[in-house]
This record gives C-alpha cells, sequence and structure tokens, in this order.
C-alpha cells in the first residue's frame, strides 16, 4: 500500500507531526509553515491529507482552523487527541540559570504560564513550537531555549532542561483529519458543521431545536464573527451521530430549512 502524504502546520517534531503519525501509523509527514498551506496543499492534491489542530483542553479554540474549514471544500474525515506534554530545551552545555529569553508558540508559553513566572527569562513568541528549537540549533542561540516536546530533542540534538513544564497536567489538543474524500462510517460516528441564522430573536434556539427534538447530543458550539457583517456570527456545531442516519438526516433538513447557510463538514468515526 502506498505512503500517504499527510500535510501538517510545523516543523518536524511538533505536535502537529505528533498527530500525524498517531493517526495513521505509517505516513509521510509534509511540513507546511501556515495552515493555510495546509489546506491549499490537500485542497490542490499535492499531498493526500492534512492534521490541523482544532482546541487544545486549556487555551480554548484555534480560530483561525475554523476560518479556514468554511473557506475550502473539503471534508473532515476524522479526529485525534493528542496529550501534551512540553520541554524546556536548550543547546547542550546550556543550564536553566544561563537562560535569558525562552521561545515558542504563543499558546504553548501560556499552558506553561505557571513554570515560566518562576523563571527571569524573556518571553519570545514564534509560530511553531519545534520551530523554535530549530531556531536555536541552526542560529545557535546560547542563554536561550525553547519549549517543545521531548521528541524534538532528540530530532535537532537539544538538551531538556526541564519535562513536563504545563501547568495543568491535563493538557489535550484535539486535531482534524482533512481531505477531498469522506470517511467511512464507523461503529459510533462525530458529525461537524456549519451554520448561519436569521438576525431575529430565538433563530439560534430554533436551529438548534432539530437537534434536541430528536434526542441528538450536541458535543460543541463554537461562534465566530461573521466577516462580511460585523456582530453577526457563524456557529460550528460538532453531534453525535452520522449525517446518513435516518434521525440525523431529519434534523440537518429541518435545520437548512431555518438557517441563512448550513455546511456540513463531515461525518467520521469518534475517537475515544
Amino acid at each position: 500500500m502506498e505512503t500517504l502524504r499527510v500535510s501538517f502546520q510545523g516543523e518536524r517534531g511538533s505536535f502537529s507531526e505528533d498527530a500525524v503519525l498517531k493517526f495513521f501509523g505509517q505516513a509521510d509527514p509534509t511540513p507546511f509553515r501556515h495552515f493555510s498551506a495546509v489546506f491549499e496543499a490537500v485542497s490542490r492534491g499535492s499531498t493526500d491529507c492534512g492534521v490541523v489542530p482544532v482546541e487544545n483542553s486549556q487555551a480554548g479554540s484555534i480560530n483561525e482552523t475554523y476560518d479556514l474549514l468554511l473557506e475550502y471544500d473539503l471534508n473532515i474525515v476524522g479526529e485525534v487527541y493528542l496529550k501534551v506534554t512540553h520541554c524546556l530545551l536548550a543547546l547542550p552545555g546550556e543550564t536553566m540559570k544561563d537562560v535569558k529569553k525562552i521561545y515558542s508558540h504563543p499558546q504553548a508559553l501560556a499552558q506553561c504560564e505557571e513554570f515560566l513566572s518562576s523563571l527571569e527569562a524573556e518571553l519570545v513568541p514564534t509560530y511553531d513550537t519545534a520551530g523554535s528549537a530549530k531556531m536555536l540549533k541552526e542560529k545557535n542561540l546560547r542563554n536561550s531555549a525553547a519549549i517543545a516536546g521531548k521528541r524534538v530533542s532528540q530530532i535537532y540534538g537539544m538538551k531538556v532542561l526541564a519535562e513536563g513544564i504545563e501547568t495543568n497536567p491535563q493538557n489535550f489538543t484535539r486535531f482534524f483529519v482533512i481531505s477531498t474524500g469522506k470517511a467511512k462510517s464507523g461503529e459510533s460516528n462525530k458529525t461537524s458543521l456549519i451554520f448561519r441564522t436569521k438576525n431575529i430573536p430565538g433563530a439560534l434556539y430554533q436551529s438548534l431545536g432539530a437537534f434536541a427534538n430528536r434526542g441528538i447530543n450536541l458535543t460543541k458550539l463554537e461562534s465566530r464573527p461573521a466577516k462580511d457583517t460585523p456582530w453577526e456570527y457563524i456557529f460550528y456545531v460538532d453531534f453525535e451521530g452520522h449525517m446518513d442516519d435516518e434521525v440525523c438526516r431529519e434534523a440537518l433538513e429541518e435545520m437548512q430549512s431555518k438557517c441563512l447557510f448550513l455546511k456540513i463538514l463531515g461525518s467520521y468515526p469518534i475517537t475515544r
């Protein structure tokens, strides 16, 4: 069987690459600097699938991912939950007391706030966790450290100064697997969709009532500003069930009649 080419945002060793390997096992992970490039690669067929983070259990949703799901005509075909363990990495020979600057993605810095508050070091946001360690290595930055996963230390020859530095050990990131195709139905499924209601009293209540009246469980509800109209919103929903199930199909048909816009992002097997 041909190895799948899977795009992800970040550098080799990033948590997104970890998610690729966890979901696919065997794969050819292909790094891109921006989330939009991941979507573009899948859309154009230069990669078979993409893996993008959608929310973190501590820091919340990744808004750019939601915006791109609306923009691109791609399907969610799977989800991955990855436990995130952060490490403080530096060049060999460095010690904790040498560190004057710490580089990492803003979410990683936020997730390690308690640990970082005990250090007298400048925090420098970057575009990627693993990319921060790569930069330290390539530029030979002394008196500096990066926050990234432990596997990064092996890839770039870094020293682990501290491990498990996240404030809350129950730190998980959820990723979507995106593709031009559709997922096969599993034993238990989840469906994701985007919709927009009329700007009238009770519109959201009436739309979501299509699920409540049929006993369909919503697992996520997220709102994002509508870019074409200030102070109006687009909603993202996950619910348990497959869009082809009779009861779910009926709910979606009713919802379609009450919404200005509805886009089904995909039905895919639930990850436990």
